[in-house]
């Protein structure tokens, strides 16, 4: 499936580049990925950028769970959040996901160029007692890039760790150029 919803990105003209590979823990551990959220394409891209043998399951918005699309997102493991308030239907399947060793995907800034950093990660995290894996998407030319850094534990409150989380996603998803 990940590789068919990969497709747009080739037909493009465009590729895929990951740097950081190496910070993803095994498969069969707890893990959260949380990205910043630049376009449609940013879970097919994080998908693609994993190693084989991590499957990620997607939080993403209910409003995409309709027709042909919804039936797609679903088959791929995503599963709908209300974005509108707290949906803890939406933290117990994450929690649920990670608890069975699972990884869970979740953009923390909410929509796509979102301004600020919600605390559902750290939640999540926290209850699942899983790291987060932060991963910085960015476009230069015709690359996609995906950048993964060292996971963070979550630990030492909400707040703190959503704002450590907010810092590594800005020097992440920074052009490949620029320092980190």
């Amino acid at each position: 499936m990940v590789a068919l919803t990969y497709l747009p990105v080739v037909l493009s003209g465009a590729h895929l580049e990951v740097h950081g590979r190496e910070h993803v823990p095994p498969p069969g551990t707890p893990l959260v990925i949380a990205s910043n959220h630049r376009s449609n394409l940013d879970p097919f891209l994080v998908a693609r950028a994993l190693p084989p043998g991590r499957f990620v399951q997607f939080m993403a918005k209910k409003e995409l769970f309709v027709s042909v699309i919804g039936w797609i997102i679903s088959t791929g493991g995503s599963f709908p959040v209300e974005r509108s308030g707290n949906d803890l239907g939406a933290v117990r399947m994450a929690v649920r996901i990670l608890k069975n060793n699972g990884t869970v995907g979740i953009f923390p800034q909410g929509t796509r160029g979102g301004p600020a950093m919600q605390g559902g990660v750290a939640l999540i995290a926290a209850k699942a007692r899983a790291p987060i894996l932060p991963a910085g998407i960015c476009r230069e030319g015709r690359r996609w890039i995906v950048r993964f850094g060292p996971p963070i534990e979550a630990q030492g409150g909400i707040k703190g760790v959503t704002h450590e989380l907010g810092e590594r996603l800005v020097q992440l998803a920074r052009p490949v150029g620029e320092r980190i």
